[in-house]
């Protein structure tokens, strides 16, 4: 199953770093938060992905290009003009990037990247987002229940969508959050069927609107309920936050050695 990962945003309440890279190539401990997202979903064996571009594009394909130099001891014989790579160690990871427009909204790069995941599920993720989520969980319960839409429901006060479930997950209204509420909301870590894409109707179209909205009124929205560990990182605080966290070496999503 592929992994679409949404970093074409500009990143504007963290704008401290974002005004010189995208959001999700902001590092923790001198990695982008998009290398640890993919780190994650790499250690459930899931390691092929599809990243939505756009604001800086270039920083993104750039680190990807220069990986393996970047992972790699190195001699450099300037005088013969080569290169000697020592010990070097790569990722099992095949990276499609993908430009989905500067402006395009959630939804729009979403529908832009169809024909590159084909006629098949898959995960759908924010690339601000950590967890420790169990993902073969996660796919389980998609494939389970059958229909279009699953995303990870996290019980935690904040400023995103507002999900009504009924005891099965099933999400019977999808809405914009207000100051009246707190509880569960839409944590990311998604999974699609492709059906999906006839939610989707261009380039202005915001995922976490109309699309689920819909969804939810025909009864194809599921939730996948996680108690566990979940950060995003929207504001220099929780970067700070998330960097505290793995320099104590007790990053919860940390599942590697």
């Amino acid at each position: 199953m592929k992994v679409v990962i949404l970093a074409g945003g500009f990143g504007t309440r963290i704008s401290e770093e974002s005004h010189l890279k995208p959001k999700p190539m902001i590092e923790i401990g001198e990695k982008p938060i998009l290398w640890h997202i993919m780190k994650y979903y790499s250690q459930f064996g899931y390691n092929e992905f599809v990243i939505c571009l756009g604001y800086k594009q270039y920083v993104v394909k750039e680190f990807f290009a220069d990986y393996f130099l970047h992972t790699s001891d190195v001699t450099f014989d300037l005088a013969n003009n080569s290169m000697k790579v020592h010990n070097n160690y790569s990722e099992p990871w095949k990276v499609t990037l993908i430009d989905t427009g500067l402006n395009t909204m959630t939804g729009g790069r979403v529908r832009r990247i169809r024909s590159y995941v084909g006629d098949e599920p898959f995960m759908l993720t924010y690339g601000d987002g950590l967890a420790d989520i169990d993902l073969r969980a996660l796919e389980a319960f998609h494939r389970n229940h059958g229909k279009t839409a699953t995303i990870t429901a996290v019980n935690i006060g904040q400023r995103f969508g507002v999900l009504d479930l009924d005891e099965t997950g099933k999400i019977n209204e999808f809405r914009e959050k207000n100051d009246e509420d707190s509880g569960l909301i839409n944590g990311g870590f998604m999974v699609m069927n492709p059906g999906i894409f006839d939610y989707l109707e261009g380039d202005s179209t915001v995922f976490e609107q109309a699309p689920l909205r819909r969804l939810a009124r025909e009864g194809q929205l599921m939730a996948y309920r996680h108690e566990g560990f979940w950060k995003c990182m929207d504001t220099q605080r929780e970067k700070e936050q998330l960097e505290t966290l793995w320099q104590s070496q007790k990053a919860p999503w940390k599942i590697w050695d």
